[in-house]
């Protein structure tokens, strides 16, 4: 039924990350669907200042840290590693996961939430974005 899954993680919210995952991995297990997780790291003013001046060690930074706690996530997961890939993005957690999800043709999105507060009601949600503005199916786990 699936062939790709995107799974979009945050690696500072393990929790989230890992009902996330949870769900992801039952699936792919069971339709024999590839896991694509997907980091993204949200560009502040003080990077896009650090990079302009040419500080370009504070994104490197921030893409190693990043590429490490995937690497490990990835290798807890109980499928082959040819079923299983991963990348990372700066920008808007929304626009980076939807644009992931059409680069690799991902035909479904498995992404984690918490339970609304008020702030979620102000801002929205990364995951009620994606849920708006995905061209594929996608699954919120809490």
């Amino acid at each position: 039924m699936y062939k790709m899954i995107l799974v979009p993680v945050d690696i500072s919210e393990e929790d989230l990350t890992n009902k996330a995952v949870e769900s992801a991995l039952k699936i792919a297990k069971e339709t024999g669907a590839k896991l694509h997780f997907l980091h993204v790291l949200p560009i502040s003013s003080a990077i896009i200042n650090a990079y302009a001046l040419g500080y370009m060690e504070i994104k490197d930074k921030a893409t190693l840290k990043a590429e490490q706690e995937l690497k490990k996530l990835i290798d807890s997961i109980d499928l082959p590693i040819t079923q299983i890939a991963y990348s990372i993005a700066f920008g808007s957690p929304r626009d980076e996961i939807t644009a992931t999800a059409d680069e690799i043709g991902a035909d479904l999105i498995v992404i984690g939430s918490r339970r609304p507060n008020i702030t979620t009601h102000l801002l929205g949600s990364s995951s009620a974005g994606v849920v708006r503005y995905a061209k594929t199916s996608v699954l919120v786990v809490r």
